[in-house]
């Protein structure tokens, strides 16, 4: 129910009636949601609002979106395929990485723009042909899970980031620039929350 993710998000606390028992209990915690667009197409034509009937309030409190679209793509396709199969079949041991490091290379992998790409600065290159890559590599695990939980808890427990007065100012700047771009009716409403989102985010980095 939107009122009650709305209530977690906004006051940090959920309310429970349930059996004659009345209280509210501590919410303070990362959400991480998915939504399907009405209909199950996204319409380009209209705003993320407007495709996930979602309410502004509770749409604008969330610190990242992301639009996945679900278009044909023969590859991916066949990656899903054979990842779905090997689950049912029960040989699923290398994870989507593995079928990515072994799936055909594609046509842009052909090109010569990849041969240039592998030898030079891979800040334009798919994300696609990244993950291959990274498969590769690391074989299918880049971070072990506990590896991956002794690093959280160690940052959460020793790691306090302190922002800068010039890192303030850049975050300042483009926060005014999303304001300035957000005013039409049509986009995702910025508010001072989008500010301390843009706080948030480069602390987790």
């Amino acid at each position: 129910e939107h009122q009650a993710l709305l209530e977690a998000m906004e006051q940090q606390s959920i309310s429970v009636a349930k059996a004659g028992i009345v209280c509210s209990l501590s919410a303070r915690t990362a959400v991480l949601a998915a939504a399907n667009p009405v209909g199950g197409h996204y319409n380009n034509g209209k705003t993320v609002a407007e495709n996930l009937k979602l309410p502004p309030n509770l749409l604008s409190r969330f610190d990242l979106l992301f639009v996945l679209l679900d278009r044909p793509d023969s590859q991916m396709d066949r990656l899903l395929g054979q990842h779905v199969m090997a689950l049912h079949g029960g040989t699923a041991t290398r994870g989507t990485a593995g079928l990515l490091a072994d799936a055909a290379p594609s046509a842009w992998a052909d090109s010569e723009a990849y041969k240039a790409w592998k030898s030079a600065d891979r800040g334009d290159v798919p994300i696609s042909v990244r993950l291959r890559e990274g498969a590769k590599a690391a074989d299918g695990d880049p971070v072990p899970a506990h590896i991956l939980r002794k690093y959280l808890s160690y940052a959460r427990q020793y790691i306090q980031p302190v922002l800068s007065r010039e890192a303030a100012e850049v975050l300042r700047d483009f926060y005014l620039q999303l304001r300035r771009d957000g005013a039409s009716a049509e986009s995702v409403p910025i508010t001072s929350r989008q500010l301390e989102s843009l706080v948030r985010l480069p602390g987790g980095r």
